[in-house]
């Protein structure tokens, strides 16, 4: 794959950092926000990088089972190339990370998690807003941005879709449910970074800092003293998603074809080359109808590219800062 121009500065500015210094030049602050529902609300929490005035904010949104701390690399990359331009958020999806889990499980469903979004939007007020969604993320985003109603501070300029589309792969979907709401107990951090390993080895090659840098917001001491360790989400998430039918998955896919088809925002395709969620050829022809994607296909990941390798980055800083 051949850089662009945007991409060769995007590449030039990382490197130009001592990589202990880019681990350590930016924090995040946690913050949260009440969403409604029809139980009285729960408490949304969101990781916020940067500028915590700008109007130009990049929205990250994670995948099913994780949290708003996968975009670290990321939110510290676009933070270093935009400077005091840009505001980086990524919530914690209900259920997940340090947000509250719903009272009733059924919420756990895409439509819930879109409002929770255009709730998380009025309040930042964004004047600028791209989208990046990995995986669940995505699918969120897909009905956010192709929402003709939206309002203007929901109104998407660039989305990343990372790895996902209208259609998604049966047995993908029966894979995940093999091991969705599990919820194991741990002794010790680096024994939970193995078993996240044994059901992630798709997201491609990392180092064993690195995945232990993506397993630790993960998972949170139990509560009996024991210094052990469980996982941050709910597993009543399981609910909802293992009612799932291959007919109401299709039923799904109409749904969200008409709501990729709406969007207009500039859009990048990311696809892990051996993904089994996203194929092929749902991929092509999100290149020829609605927004027409535009494909990047990173080889030697599956489901779903973190955005920790510096290829992976510097593909999306430059899609979302070059205008």
């Amino acid at each position: 794959m051949c850089l662009t121009d945007a991409q060769a500065h995007a590449t030039l500015a990382l490197s130009s950092l001592h990589p202990d210094c880019r681990a350590t030049m930016l924090e995040p602050t946690l913050e949260f926000i009440q969403c409604p529902d029809a139980q009285g609300g729960h408490r949304m929490a969101y990781w916020q990088w940067g500028n915590p005035t700008s109007g130009h904010v990049v929205l990250c949104v994670h995948g099913l089972t994780r949290q708003g701390r996968d975009f670290d690399t990321l939110a510290r990359a676009l933070c270093h190339q935009a400077g005091d331009d840009i505001r980086v958020i990524c919530p914690d999806v209900a259920g997940r990370g340090r947000s509250d889990w719903l009272q009733d499980p059924q919420g756990y469903q895409i439509p819930h998690y879109a409002a929770d979004m255009l709730a998380l939007l009025a309040h930042l007020q964004p004047t600028n807003l791209d989208w990046v969604g990995t995986s669940m993320g995505g699918l969120i985003g897909m009905v956010v941005t192709g929402f003709a109603e939206a309002p203007a501070f929901a109104t998407v300029r660039h989305l990343v879709l990372n790895d996902v589309g209208p259609v998604i792969e049966w047995q993908a979907l029966q894979r995940i449910g093999q091991y969705l709401g599990n919820i194991p107990v741990f002794d010790t951090e680096q024994q939970a970074a193995d078993a996240l390993w044994a059901i992630a080895s798709s997201f491609g090659p990392h180092t064993p800092a690195q995945w232990l840098a993506l397993t630790h917001p993960q998972i949170k001491p139990l509560e009996d003293g024991t210094g052990r360790f469980t996982l941050r989400y709910d597993p009543a998430l399981a609910e909802p998603f293992k009612a799932v039918t291959a007919e109401s998955a299709a039923q799904g896919e109409a749904l969200l074809w008409q709501a990729y088809d709406k969007i207009t925002a500039q859009t990048l395709l990311v696809r892990g080359a051996d993904s089994d969620l996203l194929s092929r050829q749902t991929a092509k022809v999100m290149t020829e109808r609605g927004p027409k994607a535009q494909l990047v296909e990173f080889a030697g990941v599956g489901h779903a590219p973190t955005f920790v390798a510096e290829e992976q980055v510097q593909v999306v800083v430059a899609f979302l800062l070059n205008d």
